[in-house]
This record gives structure tokens, C-alpha cells and sequence, in this order.
């Protein structure tokens, strides 16, 4: 099973769309909710090569983008291939 982890904002619509796709494949995933917390967010943006916008996924510890990047995956059938390998 891949790592996934996501931070999110907990009302951001970009995160509950980002989250139900996941749900909708039935992933785990370990969520970071960093409401109005600016150092976790430092953090994040250091992972991500500078990128504050939420939500932001990583699988395995590779960074996939937002929710329109994981969607993109999705649509492209590139998301279930990086989650079987």
C-alpha cells in the first residue's frame, strides 16, 4: 500500500474534493490539517519546493501537486499506476 499524505485546510473545497477521490478509491492516507498554523506550512512549502496553495499530496514521499494535479492523475489513468507500483 502507498504512503499518502495530504495537508489541508479543514474548509478549503480544494482539500475536501482532493480527500473525496481518495476516500472514493478507498486509500489511506495521513492528512495534515495545518489550519492557521504558519510553521507547519513552512514546512510544507519547504517539501514542496516552495508551493503554500492546499491541498498538497505526496506519494510515497514524491510530490504530486494540488487537487487539480491529483485529479489530472486520475483522469490520465496515471494515479492508479504510482499506486501499484
Amino acid at each position: 500500500m502507498p504512503q499518502i499524505e495530504i495537508y489541508t485546510w479543514t474548509f478549503c473545497p480544494y482539500c475536501v474534493r482532493a480527500k473525496a477521490l481518495l476516500d472514493h478509491k478507498k486509500l489511506a492516507y495521513t492528512e495534515y490539517a495545518i489550519d492557521g498554523d504558519e510553521e507547519a506550512r513552512e514546512a510544507m512549502s519547504r517539501r514542496t519546493g516552495g508551493r503554500r496553495s492546499l491541498p498538497q499530496i505526496f506519494i510515497d514521499g514524491r510530490h504530486v501537486g494540488g487537487c487539480s494535479e491529483l485529479y489530472a492523475l486520475e483522469r490520465a489513468g496515471t494515479l492508479d499506476v504510482m499506486l501499484a507500483s
